[in-house]
């Protein structure tokens, strides 16, 4: 999607949900200021279908494995989500929307990069505690992506191929993809809990 499109989605999410979940602002200033589009599109997506479950939309903390209640592995980052908590999550995502972007360069080279680092980490803490935790980049703005991007979506695509991101959801995916998600992670929560 450009600027508009997902302006036009968000609002349109915004009034049939009505959520409650937070919406936060995108990072620009004067006229540009408004709502961080696409990561509040993802929020009411994920409000509407995790139920019970609790979502981490904006953790303050670095994401943590544990073995019978002790930490074994602390990620480096702080991720932009994790479903259900940053302790033991299911799931952790990156969103990244560059809306305003007019040229192609560091800040979108270093999403990429954060996002290869996460997979490190994950890839590592799943060898040494078995435990999966599935993780996400949800991208967006057709002008940096498609027309001035096209090597980093080779290097994203890449970086599916050897285990360091789940899945790459683009823009308006998330609408239909997003759900979907939330249900697998349901479900792989309650068969742990029912395993047990």
């Amino acid at each position: 999607m450009n600027r508009n499109e997902a302006e036009e989605l968000f609002y349109s999410l915004k009034k049939e949900l009505n959520s409650d979940c937070p919406l936060p602002l995108n990072k620009q200033k004067k006229e540009k200021k408004d709502y961080a589009y696409l990561k509040g599109i993802v929020n009411m997506l994920i409000c509407k279908h995790k139920g019970e479950y609790s979502c981490d939309f904006a953790p303050k903390e670095l994401t943590v494995i544990t073995e019978d209640n002790f930490p074994v592995r602390v990620l480096p980052r702080r991720a932009n989500g994790v479903f259900p908590s940053v302790t033991n999550p299911r799931a952790i995502w990156e969103i990244k929307e560059y809306y305003y972007t007019t040229t192609f360069g560091s800040r979108v080279s270093d999403s990429v990069y954060a996002v290869q680092l996460d997979g490190w980490e994950l890839s590592e803490a799943q060898s040494q505690t078995g435990k999966s935790i599935k993780n996400y980049l949800i991208i967006d703005d057709y002008y940096t992506w498609w027309m001035k991007g096209k090597s980093y979506l080779c290097r994203l695509i890449d970086l599916m191929h050897i285990g360091l991101v789940d899945e790459v959801i683009f823009g308006r995916e998330v609408v239909t993809r997003i759900p979907e998600l939330v249900e697998e992670w349901k479900k792989d929560i309650e068969s742990n809990r029912n395993s047990k």
